[in-house]
């Protein structure tokens, strides 16, 4: 089992990074959109063969883990909210973008790494594990001085998945604050 677990973190932190390297080379530049798409996509395929019972993707009480997303959107948004002067928003296209890579990496560190970690060393390191890989899968697209925040976001989804055994409200969280920010 660590073994999986290890592997599970290298081989998301790598399609982050890899995604990440694509958008800043020469070639690539007006494929952005494109390249988020194919690095969301890359992720989700992380949870091919689980149930999604397992990752936090059930169908009951879907108005709640709805409602749920939308206030930890509410959440995310605050800091930015206080400190927000106006800005261009996003382009339709890579508002889709946005959206691939925010279920991409729920469903890669919150759904699949989360559910390994936790059947293999309890929810405590799941919570902690899958927000460490998550925050490190941010590292070279954010400035060192932002990842804490990136953290702080991923253990609040992270424990909102743990306290609830969901995962719909941390997408749909993650989504809105993206296609905010």
């Amino acid at each position: 089992m660590p073994v999986r677990v290890a592997g599970l973190v290298v081989l998301a932190v790598s399609l982050e990074w890899s995604r990440v390297l694509a958008l800043r080379a020469p070639g690539l530049q007006g494929l952005q959109a494109v390249t988020l798409l194919a690095g969301g996509a890359a992720l989700c395929l992380l949870a091919v063969g689980r149930r999604p019972e397992e990752l936090g993707l059930g169908r009951s009480h879907l108005g709640e883990r709805l409602l749920g997303g939308a206030a930890l959107a509410a959440v995310l948004l605050l800091p930015a909210a206080a400190r927000w002067g106006g800005g261009p928003g996003l382009t339709p296209e890579l508002g889709v973008a946005a959206v691939a890579v925010s279920v991409g990496e729920e469903v890669a560190f919150r759904g699949v790494l989360f559910a390994a970690i936790d059947q293999a060393y309890g929810p405590a390191a799941a919570v902690l594990g899958s927000t460490a890989a998550w925050t490190l899968a941010h590292a070279l697209s954010h400035p060192a001085a932002f990842l804490p925040a990136v953290a702080g976001a991923g253990l609040l989804l992270a424990a909102w998945r743990w306290a609830t055994r969901d995962l719909v409200g941390p997408v749909i969280g993650h989504a809105l604050a993206d296609l905010a920010l």
